[in-house]
């Protein structure tokens, strides 16, 4: 482990471009790791999504049930598997263009980077840490510019959280009615997703640089993209905690009755205490944390592949 982390630290350059995939490849390597994470997690977003929004306590199992399942808290189990799937058509909408913009995305960025500025986080950082800087800064810079997807963000986890604020209004009426109200939260969005994905590809390529010595990153194996991942999908969820509680009780408003962030703060450190802003963390780790380590090493598995085929 010494020597890999000695070589590691001798650092691949920033300004060397790692071999690229085609624009195709990266659609179809991103898109698949999007609807594969639809398929088998958004029951559990869902759930963390509902306990993020839960404004009261919940200390026992039968509070945990009545948050989690609501009005099917004493169905059966059937039932309440089902009752985790609203929202799915916004959910497979928003989640697969997100997944292709942001891992189909931020290789472009950060090609762009290394031909054009590679030298200069070189000599800001040294060689190795200003590559996986660099990888990181490319994923800020589209995590920021996710916001355009905001209004698919929007009302899913309304379907998810607060249903009611559909009452019987359909996609087009809401969009219709709403505008730009749904791209309510995007200054908090931003401020989200900009440690986020910062975090999210910095951890992946800083496993890959000092732990595994990968001078191309593109070339890790599927276990080294998993061991990245794990880095990258932590970090990003323990940065964004606390802008992602705030962004979510912003965005599962009645549509008619909003309420700002800051305000949306002052009532959280008044009535629940500093820790309400990390709610949700621990079953986001232990069940969102896995969805999110999913996809992106399927992304970062996939691309590469279908970049040999296509």
């Amino acid at each position: 482990m010494s020597s890999a982390v000695a070589q590691g630290g001798a650092g691949g350059s920033a300004a060397k471009v790692d071999k690229r995939e085609s624009g195709t490849a990266r659609l179809l390597g991103s898109g698949s790791a999007g609807i594969a994470e639809l398929m088998v997690f958004h029951p559990v977003d869902t759930i963390a999504k509902r306990l993020m929004s839960n404004q009261g306590k919940a200390n026992t199992t039968a509070a945990i049930n009545q948050v989690v399942f609501k009005e099917y808290a004493t169905a059966s189990i059937g039932t309440k598997f089902t009752s985790l799937f609203p929202g799915l058509g916004y959910a497979a909408g928003y989640k697969v263009l997100q997944r292709i913009y942001k891992y189909g995305g931020q290789p472009f960025v950060r090609d762009y980077l290394a031909e054009h500025h590679g030298s200069t986080f070189d000599n800001a950082f040294g060689k190795g840490s200003g590559k996986a800087i660099m990888h990181a800064t490319a994923g800020s810079i589209v995590g920021i510019g996710e916001i355009v997807l905001l209004p698919l963000d929007v009302l899913k986890i309304k379907r998810q959280t607060n249903p009611e604020a559909f009452r019987g209004r359909g996609l087009f009426k809401i969009i219709s009615d709403e505008g730009m109200g749904l791209y309510r939260g995007a200054s908090w969005t931003a401020a989200r997703n900009a440690p986020g994905s910062f975090a999210l590809f910095g951890g992946s390529a800083f496993a890959k640089e000092y732990i595994f010595a990968l001078k191309d990153y593109n070339s890790a194996s599927w276990s080294q993209n998993f061991v990245a991942s794990i880095f990258g999908a932590s970090a990003s969820l323990i940065v964004s905690a606390p802008l992602d509680v705030i962004k979510t009780r912003i965005q599962n408003r009645n549509f008619e009755n909003p309420e700002s962030g800051v305000r949306i703060i002052a009532s959280m450190m008044k009535n629940e205490g500093p820790s309400s802003f990390f709610k949700g963390l621990i079953p986001k780790l232990l069940m969102t944390g896995p969805k999110l380590v999913f996809s992106f090493w399927l992304a970062q598995n996939l691309i590469p592949a279908f970049g040999q085929i296509v």
